[in-house]
This record gives C-alpha cells, structure tokens and sequence, in this order.
C-alpha cells in the first residue's frame, strides 16, 4: 500500500512530463509551420524523427563503427547498409524520373574528398559522434558533443570557405548510377558489402539486434519523406557551415573572398531565416528530438566526465576537424555515405573506405588522447 501511494505521483508525474514534450514538439512544429510554411513545419517534424529514432533506440554511425572494428560485431554496419538500401530502392528510381523536382547526394571523388573523408572517420571516433551523432549527443546532454557542435559548426563553415580551393587539386567526373539499373546494381553491391561484413563478423555476434532493424526501417522512411517534401536527400554539413556563416556576417566578416559563399544561392541563404533551409531545420529537429527522447527516458542528467586537459583540447580539435573534413568529403556519414550511396553517387562508396580506414586510427587514438582508459 505505501509502495503504490509512493510510485502514483511519480507515474503519474512522469505522464505529465511525457505529455508535455509531445505537446511542445507539435507546437513548435505548428509554430514554423505559421511563420514561414506548412512545408518548412513539416521538414522540423522530420528532423523530430530523426532526433527520437537515433537517441531512443540507440542507433548511431560511431558506436557500430567501433563495435565492428573492435570487437568484430557486425549488427550495426548491417543495420546502415539496410537502411541505404531501402532507401535506394525507392530514391535513385526518383531521381530519374523527377530530375525536375529532386536532387541526389552527388558529388565527385576527388584528392580532398577521399582525405576528408579518411580525417572525417578518424576524428568521429575522437568524440565517438559524427555529425548526426553530435547533434544527437549535444541533444541529449553528452559534455563532450556539447563542446565539439560549435566547432563543427566553425569547421564546416572554414572548410567551405576553403573548398573550390580543395577540389582544385583534382577530381574525377560526378559518376552516379541512375534507373532501375543503378538501384539494381546500387542493391547488389550493398549485399556483397553486408555479407564480407557479415563474415568478419566474430562468431555468435552476427545478429543484427531487433532495434536496429526498427530503427534502419524507421530512419529509411524518414529518409525518404525528408527527400521527398525537401526536394533533397537528408544531408547535415551544409547546415552547420550555414549556422558558421551566419555567425561571422553577424560578427562583420566579409565572405566575397569566399568561392563557396559568395555564389548567389548561398548568399541568399545567409541573408534569409534558418527556419527556410531545409538542412538546418532537420539539424535543429534532430537536437530538439533528441532531447525529447533522453527527457522521456529520464536521462538528461549526464556527469561531467573526468577527463584530463588533453582530452578536453582534443574534442575542440576534433570537432572543428569534423566539420572541416566532412566539408572537403561532400558530406558525413548522413550526406555522403548514407545519402550518397542511396541516391546512386560513387563518391559515397569512396567516402565509406576512407572513412572507415580513418575511423580504424581513431580508435587508436582515443587513449592517447586521454578519452578512455588503455
């Protein structure tokens, strides 16, 4: 009897809680949705999905990495190529058929890009986030993503400032498979990769866990909506190179010298509200979500970990490198290899070996860095 009067109030708490944060969500959807669009209200909806699917069923592009690498658990890879996939099956026959309407994740391979992509890898694992990851950890209250956002936000914005520079160094022709013949041939190559994974794997760890397969099932469909009411695959870099920009014109700074930001379509970009580009209200989605999905559970309270200065330098570092070489790569694990791969560009499979190459030394430096323990 004393137990059950203890635990109604906080249940019932808790539901009030829970409410709460559903309420919020929608109004604040509703309240873009007033200011500048029912479009642009339903596109922060989408980055809500993609915030909960991520923090609430625990799903990430670092974590998997990692757990594959080290101790050769191949679930999660298995998880990122499915949902590629799905996604594939459903957007390059898109893109074919209204090249009017959508555009891919396409971009060429390149010196920079590959490089990029290679110190993109490495440094995700530094902060164990990449950028869906970050955004999702400072969301839900991780000290070190906290830290590392605004730098990634800084890097992305030097890196595109930098970027015609980069590409200038030498690339290939934007190569991307297109009808039923690329998503065919899109697929087939997305199986072989998950079965070579699949035999790596470490015996009697092969499973692909049930909430991971919710959650590929879940972030394709998420995927897709974004593509089509965006007109674009979901993408993060481009936004927090916007939120850079916007910063130093605030602060004064002339961009004219800048190729990248000086182009007409980006200068309108700075000049206009966040609340209209479409990257940037995922990202702010994805914060949002994912706030709500640790509030719900209840785990918002997270201890400042003791880390020595080294570790805390490093995630400063880190954090601008990511954003600087996700710049150069044409995208993270979201605009480049999960985008990329699933709207028929090459320059998504060349950003998956770099990056995982890269992500291999990373792990290595964690310690080094003083991150965790030898």
């Amino acid at each position: 009897m004393t137990q059950a009067n203890v635990a109604t109030p906080a249940g019932g708490s808790r539901i009030v809680q829970r409410v709460a944060l559903v309420g919020a969500a929608l109004l604040l959807a509703l309240a873009v949705a007033a200011l500048v669009g029912a479009r642009y209200g339903l596109l922060l909806l989408i980055g809500l999905g993609f915030g909960i699917v991520l923090e609430g069923l625990r799903f990430g592009f670092a974590g998997p990495w990692r757990a594959m690498i080290v101790r050769r658990e191949p679930g999660g890879v298995m998880a990122h190529l499915l949902a590629i996939g799905l996604v594939a099956v459903f957007a390059i026959p898109l893109l074919a058929s209204h090249g009017s309407e959508l555009v891919g994740a396409r971009a060429p391979v390149g010196f920079a890009m590959v490089g990029g992509a290679f110190v993109f890898g490495a440094c995700m694992q530094v902060v164990m986030g990449c950028g869906s990851g970050t955004l999702v950890n400072a969301g839900s209250g991780n000290p070190v993503s906290l830290l590392a956002l605004p730098f990634f936000a800084l890097g992305s914005f030097a890196g595109s400032y930098h970027l015609l520079w980069w590409t200038d160094l030498g690339s290939l022709p934007v190569i991307a498979l297109d009808g039923i013949r690329g998503t065919i041939i899109t697929i087939v190559a997305l199986a072989a990769v998950a079965a070579l994974v699949f035999r790596l794997g470490k015996p009697g760890h092969r499973a692909m866990p049930r909430r991971y397969v919710v959650a590929a099932v879940l972030l394709a469909l998420l995927a897709l909506a974004n593509l089509a009411v965006a007109g674009q695959p979901w993408g993060v870099v481009y936004g927090l190179g916007l939120w850079g920009a916007k910063g130093a014109t605030a602060l004064g700074a002339d961009l004219s010298g800048s190729g990248f930001w000086s182009a007409p379509g980006n200068i309108e970009r700075i000049r206009s509200s966040l609340l209209t580009d479409v990257t940037s209200l995922t990202n702010l989605g994805i914060i949002a979500g994912a706030f709500g999905a640790a509030a719900w559970k209840g785990g918002l309270n997270a201890p400042l970990p003791k880390l020595p200065a080294r570790a805390w330098i490093a995630t400063v570092i880190a954090g601008f490198l990511l954003g600087y070489s996700s710049r150069l790569a044409f995208g993270c694990n979201v605009g480049a290899f999960f985008s990329g791969i699933s709207t028929g560009s090459l320059h998504g499979w060349a950003w998956f070996a770099a990056a995982f190459a890269g992500a291999y030394y990373g792990i290595k430096l964690r310690p080094v860095l003083g991150l965790e323990k030898r």
